[in-house]
């Protein structure tokens, strides 16, 4: 299982880029649990300055936008 984290205050962004997320991974069946981070002291602790922010596995893929679908399929390969 993986584990995902988007960063972001909350904004619709953040919100969009999670629930692609989640829509994939159903999609392409892989388990994957997909938290959502808004503590600035978190979100700053990784090194992201744009959101939303995305991280699998404690390691940051992703930072400033919505990600394409293409991308995050890549991500959960």
């Amino acid at each position: 299982m993986k584990t995902v984290k988007v960063l972001g205050s909350g904004c619709n962004n953040c919100k969009v880029t999670a629930k692609l997320i989640a829509d994939v991974a159903q999609a392409k069946g892989v388990a994957v649990t997909v938290e959502k981070v808004e503590e600035i002291r978190e979100i700053m602790a990784y090194g992201v300055l744009s959101t939303p922010g995305v991280v699998i596995d404690e390691t940051v893929v992703h930072a400033g936008g919505v990600p394409t679908r293409a991308k995050v399929e890549s991500w959960l390969q």
